[in-house]
């Protein structure tokens, strides 16, 4: 293990933890399961940048292979605050595929917190996984 998996978040990435939550929060009470992932996207994304938040939707993560960089790689749905990657769903039935996806965007991007939210669950507590590299 490293050292720096310990290491805790700085002030700003849980202040920006927080308000993707209640981002998730405020979007799903308003419009409930059952919609397309964009719907969701849009919405969450007009939430967060109501509370001043700087978000980039649909980012291309290059990759690096052979040393080479393909920029045809990954895409990831959203950044806050250039510190956290959201991965949202809109699925009945969970992957655990999107976990190690996230888990790609975190170390392709060197971040360090990541949120896989799924918008398709009666209580959106139980469709918010928080994820600390």
């Amino acid at each position: 293990m490293h050292k720096e998996k310990f290491l805790p978040l700085s002030a700003e990435e849980e202040r920006t933890g927080k308000l993707i939550v209640n981002a998730a929060y405020v979007v799903h009470k308003a419009l409930g399961p059952g919609l397309l992932e964009k719907v969701y996207e849009v919405c969450f994304c007009h939430v967060l940048a109501k509370d001043g938040c700087t978000i980039k939707r649909q980012l291309d993560i290059p990759i690096v292979f052979d040393g080479i960089v393909f920029s045809e790689g990954l895409r990831l749905d959203v950044m806050v605050n250039d510190l956290a990657i959201c991965e949202l769903k809109a699925l009945e039935t969970v992957n655990p595929v999107w976990e190690a996806q996230l888990l790609s965007h975190l170390k392709l991007t060197g971040k360090r917190l990541g949120y896989l939210i799924n918008f398709n669950v009666p209580l959106i507590k139980n469709g918010i996984k928080r994820i600390v590299l």
